[in-house]
């Protein structure tokens, strides 16, 4: 089927702390439509803070999907988020409404626009034991070698997303599933990269940890979430776990962390940057424009 006849459907795009969240509100209050978050850790709940997720006030401001949906506990997977989210594109439509897919969670967002074949791996917990006594930075070498696409894009200091990776790899022989373009939508992509975007993860930082992030991630503690586990969720939640074990002082903290976001939309922007489909707008009037012309 012809692209013009599929569901229209809106993606903004970009780099942590570019203003997707703000564009995507008022885009939404513009066109009639309800968001989509594409964020791996804004699913969990708990977790308000150190992802980013918008207030309770936003959310009154236009409906919002896939917030406060996981126990931060267990694991939610990309094949989790692809099952949700159609289910929300499709509830959307059905009120004549406009879905908007607001996020910078590459991997996830391509998994719900194209038709992904992920692979179906079941866990190999022989392999994985093996690879457990690895430290992460050896298991980001060996991972650089057998796929070196897949090791710009993940967090070289999460050893479980690591091991996952080298379990598929050995298992199917790939990592990254080739995107199939069928379209499943008609997909109009918007993307933010503001050029003082350093300064604005400096401002946002300092901004959260006003707002009481160490005691978002103290909370999660006490609440039962492992200290391993809290490693895993990168970032904010890894270096203020590190803070809260005595491990580094505050300053060390707060300028790791500043540098590690910075790292992080680099990284981000290395994925998006693949995608020649996107328009990257500088401000909203130039996505408006964009919309209205789309939306005919």
């Amino acid at each position: 089927m012809k692209s013009k006849y599929l569901p229209k459907i809106l993606v903004i795009v970009g780099p942590t702390a570019s203003g997707k969240s703000d564009l995507g509100i008022f885009l939404g209050q513009k066109f009639n439509g309800e968001i989509i978050s594409a964020d791996s850790r804004q699913v969990y709940r708990g977790m308000d803070i150190g992802t980013g997720k918008v207030s309770k006030e936003e959310q009154q401001l236009i409906k919002h999907h896939l917030l406060d949906i996981a126990n931060p506990k267990k694991v939610f997977s990309v094949s989790d988020f692809k099952k949700l989210g159609s289910k929300a594109i499709d509830k959307i439509l059905k009120l004549n409404k406009t879905p908007i897919i607001v996020g910078g969670t590459g991997f996830y967002i391509d998994t719900l626009i194209y038709d992904l074949d992920l692979p179906k791996v079941s866990p190999n917990k022989k392999l994985r034991a093996k690879l457990e006594k690895q430290t992460a930075k050896k298991l980001f070498t060996i991972l650089q070698k057998k796929d070196p696409n897949r090791a710009k894009n993940i967090d070289k200091h999460n050893k479980r997303r690591l091991i996952r990776a080298l379990e598929i790899i050995e298992a199917t022989g790939k990592i990254i599933p080739k995107l199939h373009k069928k379209n499943r939508y008609n997909v109009l992509w918007l993307g933010l990269n503001p050029k003082n975007l350093e300064k604005k993860v400096k401002l946002r930082l300092d901004r959260r940890l006003k707002q009481g992030m160490i005691k978002e991630v103290k909370n999660l503690f006490n609440s039962g979430v492992s200290r391993k586990r809290l490693y895993d969720f990168g970032l904010e939640y890894r270096w203020v776990g590190e803070y809260l074990a005595g491990k580094i002082g505050y300053d060390v903290m707060k300028e790791g962390l500043y540098g590690a976001i910075v790292k992080y939309s680099k990284r981000q922007m290395t994925w998006f940057k693949r995608n020649k489909d996107i328009h990257w707008v500088k401000n909203r009037k130039e996505a408006e424009r964009l919309i209205r012309r789309f939306l005919l």
